[in-house]
């Protein structure tokens, strides 16, 4: 009788196009009992397979579970003289429309009656496992070629074996390898790797009346009375074709990969049988064995199971294997290894060259589209007007609703926007002298984000004052100074000129110019900002510790001239104790007024730990989602408000619960009138011009600022549909800074990363797991203008909060929402994550597209030139020079040649094309 059904529909041949190689990884458990398996129709528990997706190269597949096996025509009942019943589970294998379904067989010993249900104790579970695999793309998988290298450098080939059975042939593979010196592994026990090579190493054998019959591989599977021995590989590669009749198994190859502790290095062994075996179902007519052995430790690339998916791409070709067949020395058999590499390569770049215009779709720019006045304009509006309704009705109405995650949003946005205007709002107010302030900051944030939520072409992204602004706005200052001129018609006229050359790059179309910013440029920008936040955070720190932990020695005059040997058993910690004290008692001047105060070292100490704390709980509850405590509702809750609710908690600490600790707290000065027109007619002609000069730099911060944050939010792995709108949002940036700037409010651009954070608020995701690492993938966003508009007139609001209790918020706390702001947003940069490889071992490498395509030294060359281009911006953006800060948007736009110009000098363009690529 037949112990264990074959896999799949058996058809010899199967050599036809659209070859599929599939991955089976047998298994074994232990049954407690029979019925656990079967349902009351007497059928196996069902678990759908994956849809394959059949395409011309192939793919290989998994499949998991015990299926479906219909009684009455798929399974046979057979009476045997021990009066047992065995339910032996025939093919069936179902091709329909997209997906195919192959059914794993089971047999199972079953007892005719229940009272010889015990002896089934022995009964032993086969678990199959099947796994699509794309074909190795040789073009653009670079270790596909270091695979066929590496076995050629030590070959391993065996001609015209002459065993028959698959036990006598893997034997004689691994006495191969024995012999081999330069395969040499000491400490390693090939009896071991052959036993480990099927799945019944560690199989009870004892019993009697054991009989054998063939399994799908060749191997033997002995039943008995109370116990089953399968002898089935644990894990294998074969080829199979899909067709509307079923499936098509290519036979006369199998590639066998298996996992060994004790190796140290990968080896390939390639056996080409004398005569075609009979080793069963679905290895009919076997000539070629392929097997590959690799230690368990290994990058995520050079798996067994990838360097198995490399031979078995090259195995997959009828006509390859023809000329193996026809080869008579092992050099003959190597020339057609490299033949047949060549080959695969040349049929990958076809496809490649072809769909390359179509894929980035960025014909060189030509003169005529930027004379094309207002076309970029007229083509957002007709792109995005159309959906304009929509903006404020998804979400609320219809099935699809959100209003649950509309509500996090905007409390996160709110704060988000309220806590950075605050901050800055009181970096100007010590840089102006107070003639911009927080008040005007919130007014403008409230202004400018109201008008950009209701009329912008993509209202997910969110218009903030920023530090390089700030640094502007202290620099406009400095020449106020020197050159006695008032400062706001100065800065209005700054902010005019930088409105002026705004619309211009809208009018002429300027945004096409993005094209040539690629993604390895807009993440070496993105860095910089996330290092920008964290540079303001440890200056605020630090002059908090210079204010309060240092000058606390000033009361070391007082104590060295107090006695004391009232407390002489105290020591040294006398002195601590009473500098504490009296540095408790002394007075300083706030920025409320003059009154005693309590401060010191505590102060300092404090102040770090709000905003460590601030980070850590921030960051903390952000990645809560990924817990499995609570229900999931709950932790996507915490994660979206993670921000709020690590900044009320540690003001609450801060303001309350140590209360008689003195804490840096930012200025509040109340303004008379929030709205005063700048007299623009008391400059001279000269100021005027040379205030035309500083808005052309500060209009190229902009539109360098407002088009990557534009182009990050809109970035293929988000899944927005609405459609872009760069041109008119340009515009519409321009024109709502023109009011700004008459007004005397702070200039506000699009934001980074506090964009893409709300794009992921609203954002709906999933996890995947490929090589063990976790990947989150964004399936939809809620495309909509309600949370920045209630978060920025929530913000607007905020004014009624001034100064109590917004100025609760000790300053330390807002510097660690600066941390938290930067840490979050190097989430997804490919550029931190390539720096971090250079601190892990290979193992642990994620199995990207980038290292799978690219050399890893290609990989640090690369993010070396990179990391060398960001400390070359951040000389310039940071330089205590203020000039120097001025200019470093020209440094930005000087990117765009040496990516063009020099990279490829260094590194092949399609190397870099890859590590450009989106994914």
């Amino acid at each position: 009788m037949n112990g264990v059904a074959p896999l799949g529909a058996s058809r010899k041949g199967g050599e036809g196009e659209g070859c599929v190689l599939h991955l089976l990884s047998p298994g074994k458990m232990k049954a407690e009992s029979i019925e656990a398996l079967i349902d009351e129709n007497g059928l196996f528990a069902q678990q759908e397979s994956p849809p394959a997706a059949m395409s011309r190269n192939g793919y290989f597949f998994e499949e998991s579970g015990y299926l479906k096996c219909d009684m009455d025509d798929g399974c046979e009942t057979k009476e045997e003289t021990g009066g047992e019943e065995l339910f032996d589970a025939v093919n069936n294998t179902v091709v329909s429309g997209d997906s195919i379904r192959f059914f794993v067989n089971v047999n199972l010993e079953v007892p005719l009656n229940a009272a010889d249900e015990n002896e089934s104790a022995g009964c032993v579970l086969l678990h199959t496992s099947r796994k699509y695999l794309k074909l190795k793309n040789f073009e653009e998988e670079v270790r596909a070629h270091r695979d066929l290298d590496g076995f050629l450098a030590r070959a391993s080939i065996i001609l015209d074996e002459t065993a028959t059975s698959l036990d006598d042939v893997l034997r004689e593979m691994l006495k191969h390898f024995a012999e081999d010196p330069e395969n040499m592994e000491p400490s390693c026990n090939f009896e071991k790797i052959m036993s480990t090579l099927f799945t019944d190493s560690g199989t009870p054998r004892e019993g009697n009346g054991t009989h054998d019959v063939s399994d799908s591989t060749g191997a033997n599977i002995q039943t008995c009375t109370s116990h089953l021995k399968f002898h089935l590989l644990s894990d294998t590669i074969q080829g199979v074709t899909a067709t509307v009749t079923g499936v098509q198994y290519q036979q006369s190859w199998l590639c066998i990969i298996c996992t060994i502790k004790s190796l140290q290095r990968r080896h390939v062994c390639i056996s080409r049988l004398e005569r075609p075996q009979n080793w069963g179902e679905n290895s009919c007519e076997v000539r070629f064995v392929i097997l590959v052995l690799a230690p368990p430790k290994m990058k995520s690339t050079k798996t067994a199971t990838e360097v198995g998916r490399t031979f078995a791409t090259m195995f997959s070709d009828i006509t390859f294997r023809q000329k193996l067949l026809e080869t008579k020395t092992e050099e003959e058999f190597k020339e057609a290894l490299v033949h047949q590499r060549h080959l695969l390569t040349v049929v990958n770049q076809r496809p490649s060259i072809s769909d390359g215009h179509k894929s980035h779709g960025s014909k060189p720019l030509k003169l005529h589209e930027f004379l094309n006045v207002g076309k970029g304009i007229s083509d957002d509006i007709a792109r995005r007007f159309p959906v304009y309704a929509l903006d404020f009705t998804d979400g609320i109405i219809g099935n699809n609703k959100a209003i649950g995650k509309y509500i996090t949003t905007m409390i996160f946005l709110y704060f988000a926007c309220l806590l950075p205007s605050i901050a800055f709002g009181s970096l100007n107010d010590e840089n102006t002298g107070g003639v911009i302030d927080v008040q005007k900051t919130i007014v403008g944030q409230c202004i400018g984000g109201l008008l950009y939520a209701l009329f912008s072409g993509q209202p997910l992204v969110v218009l903030l004052t920023t530090a390089p602004l700030a640094l502007y706005i202290n620099v406009i200052r400095g020449i106020c100074d020197d050159y006695n001129l008032d400062f706001s018609a100065f800065y209005a006229w700054i902010g005019l000129w930088n409105s002026f050359f705004l619309v211009m790059y809208s009018l002429f179309n300027f945004s096409l110019l993005m094209k040539l910013f690629k993604r390895s440029t807009e993440e070496i920008i993105a860095l910089f900002i996330s290092i920008t936040f964290v540079l303001d955070a440890f200056k605020g720190i630090i002059k908090v510790f210079k204010k309060y932990y240092y000058s606390g020695r000033t009361g070391e005059s007082y104590l060295e001239k107090a006695p004391t040997d009232a407390i002489p058993s105290l020591g040294i910690n006398t002195t601590f104790l009473m500098n504490s004290s009296v540095s408790r008692s002394m007075s300083l001047e706030n920025q409320t007024g003059t009154h005693d105060v309590h401060y010191g070292r505590e102060t300092a100490v404090l102040s770090l730990m709000l905003m460590l704390g601030t980070l850590w709980l921030g960051h903390t509850l952000y990645q809560f989602k990924k817990s499995p405590y609570l229900h999931a509702r709950v932790r996507e809750i915490l994660s979206d408000c993670a921000l709020p609710i690590s900044v009320l908690t540690f003001s609450a600490v801060g303001s309350y619960i140590f209360k008689e600790i003195e804490m840096s707290k930012f200025n509040y000065n109340p303004s008379e009138s929030l709205f005063v027109l700048a007299p623009v007619q008391s400059l001279s002609i000269g100021s005027v011009m040379s205030a035309m000069g500083l808005g052309f730099l500060l209009s190229m911060l902009f539109f360098i600022e407002q088009n990557i944050v534009a182009s990050l939010t809109n970035a293929p792995e988000n899944r927005l549909v609405k459609g872009t709108a760069y041109h008119w949002d340009l515009l519409l940036v321009a024109l709502i800074n023109t009011g700004l700037s008459v007004f005397g409010l702070p200039w506000i651009h699009a934001a980074f990363p506090h964009s893409p954070m709300h794009v992921r608020a609203l954002a709906y995701v999933e996890e995947r797991v490929e090589s063990g690492h976790i990947y989150e993938t964004i399936v939809s966003v809620k495309e909509t203008r309600l949370t920045s508009l209630v978060a920025n007139f929530l913000v607007g609001l905020s004014l009624l909060l001034l100064p109590f209790p917004l100025q609760w918020i000790p300053k330390p706390v807002l510097y660690g929402l600066f941390l938290y702001i930067a840490l979050t947003s190097i989430d997804g940069n490919q550029l931190f994550e390539r720096v971090a490889l250079l601190l892990k071992e290979q193992t642990a490498y994620p199995p990207t597209h980038y290292i799978r395509r690219v050399p890893q030294r290609k990989i640090h060359y690369f993010t070396g030139l990179q990391v060398l281009q960001l400390l070359i911006l951040c000389g310039f953006g940071m330089s205590p020079l203020p000039y120097m800060k001025m200019i470093f948007p020209l440094i930005m736009i000087g990117m765009i040649p040496i990516r063009y110009n020099l990279l490829p000098r260094i590194i092949e363009a399609k190397y870099l094309d890859a590590m450009d690529a989106e994914h």
